[in-house]
C-alpha cells in the first residue's frame, strides 16, 4: 500500500511546522520565565555541567557508575529547583517543556523506526483532501447515505422494489470498501443521474483510503482534459497524471459518456481500462447512459473489457 509521493510531502511539512511552531512556543515560554526569574540561568547552567560530565565520564571509561549516579542526583536535585521556581511563580511544573502535538514520536513522524500513528492519520488526512480538490469526498460517507430517500415501490424496469434494490446495493458497496483489496473486483455503476453512483463511489474511496490505499478520483471529462494537456506539456504539475491514473491503487472514474467523445478519448480510455487490467489494479467506472450507448459510443473493444471484467451495480429509483 502506497500514497502518491506528494501525500507524504505533504503530511511531512505539516508534521515539521507542528514541531517547529511548539519548540517557538516553549522558547517564547523560557524568555518570559528567564526575564522574571533571572536564578534560573543558574539552575539551567548547573544542569548543563552535570549533562556535560556525564558524557565525559562515559568517554574515559572504567568503572565510572557511582560518579554517574551521584551526578544524576546532583541534576535530579537541580530540575527540583526549576520547578519550584516556576511553583513560586504560579506556573506549572511542566511550563518551560516543548508542548508537542504528538508525545510518542515528538513531532517527528517516527517512533522505533516505524511510522508513527499521527503520521499515518495525517497522511489519510491529506490524501483525503487532495481527492476533496476533485470531488465533495467529505460529504459523501456511508453514514450520510440515505436509502429512505428511494421510492418504497417496485421498479418497472428491474420488477424489485426500488428501496430494498439500493439498500442490497448499499449493503454492497460497503462491504466492498471494508474488505477492499488489491485483488478487489472492478465495478461499474450503471443508472441516471442523481441516483447516489458518485455518493457511494465517494464513500468507498473515504474508506480505502482509511485503510492505507492511494485513491485517485476525477470525472472523465476532467480526465481527458489533464491528459491531453499533459501531452501537450500545458499542466505545469512535478507529479505525472498519466502515472497517477495508471497505477493508483484504486481509479474511480465518474460520469462516463457525458465527455466530448473523438478518437483520441476512446483511445485513453481503452488504454486505462486495457493497462489496469493488465496490472490487475480496481477500477469504479460510474456512467448515467445504458449498455448498448457504451458499446455505440467506446466500441465493442472497451465495452466487451467492462462488461466482461467489471461487476455491474444497477442503480434504481428517482433522482435524490
Amino acid at each position: 500500500m502506497a500514497y502518491k509521493k506528494s501525500v507524504y510531502i505533504k503530511a511531512k511539512q505539516l508534521l515539521d511546522s507542528r514541531r517547529l511552531e511548539a519548540e517557538r512556543q516553549q522558547q517564547l515560554r523560557h524568555n518570559e520565565i528567564m526575564e522574571k526569574f533571572p536564578e534560573l540561568q543558574e539552575i539551567e547552567n548547573e544542569m548543563a555541567a552535570h549533562g556535560a560530565a556525564v558524557i565525559k565520564a562515559v568517554g574515559m571509561g572504567g568503572d565510572v557508575a557511582a560518579y554517574i549516579r551521584e551526578l544524576s542526583v546532583k541534576n535530579l536535585a537541580a530540575q527540583d529547583k526549576r520547578k519550584a521556581l516556576l511553583k513560586k511563580g504560579g506556573y506549572s511544573e511542566d511550563y518551560l517543556d516543548v508542548k508537542y502535538h504528538c508525545d510518542i514520536c515528538k513531532d517527528t513522524g517516527s517512533h522505533e523506526g516505524l511510522y508513527c500513528s499521527c503520521y499515518k492519520k495525517l497522511i489519510r488526512e491529506t490524501a483525503r483532501e487532495q481527492l476533496g480538490e476533485n470531488s465533495p469526498i467529505k460529504k459523501c460517507t456511508f453514514q450520510n447515505f440515505r436509502t429512505d430517500l428511494y421510492p418504497d415501490v417496485i421498479d418497472p424496469e428491474l420488477g424489485v422494489n426500488q428501496r430494498q434494490f439500493m439498500e442490497k446495493v448499499f449493503e454492497f458497496c460497503k462491504g466492498y470498501a471494508e474488505s477492499f483489496n488489491l485483488k478487489s473486483q472492478s465495478l461499474i455503476m450503471m443508472g441516471k443521474t442523481g441516483l447516489g453512483k458518485t455518493h457511494l463511489s465517494l464513500a468507498i474511496a473515504n474508506k480505502v483510503i482509511e485503510k492505507g490505499y492511494d485513491v485517485y478520483y476525477d470525472s472523465i471529462q476532467s480526465i481527458m482534459d489533464k491528459l491531453e494537456r499533459e501531452r501537450f506539456g500545458r499542466l505545469g504539475s512535478d507529479e505525472s497524471i498519466r502515472d497517477d491514473i495508471m497505477n493508483c491503487e484504486l481509479l474511480i472514474i465518474d460520469d462516463l459518456g457525458v465527455e466530448f467523445s473523438t478518437q483520441y478519448t476512446v483511445s485513453e480510455l481503452h488504454n486505462i481500462i486495457n493497462t489496469r487490467m493488465l496490472h490487475s489494479l480496481p477500477t469504479i467506472i460510474s456512467t448515467n447512459i445504458d449498455t448498448e450507448n457504451i458499446q455505440q459510443i467506446y466500441s465493442q473493444r472497451i465495452a466487451s473489457r467492462i462488461f466482461g471484467h467489471y461487476k455491474l451495480i444497477s442503480f434504481c429509483g428517482k433522482d435524490i
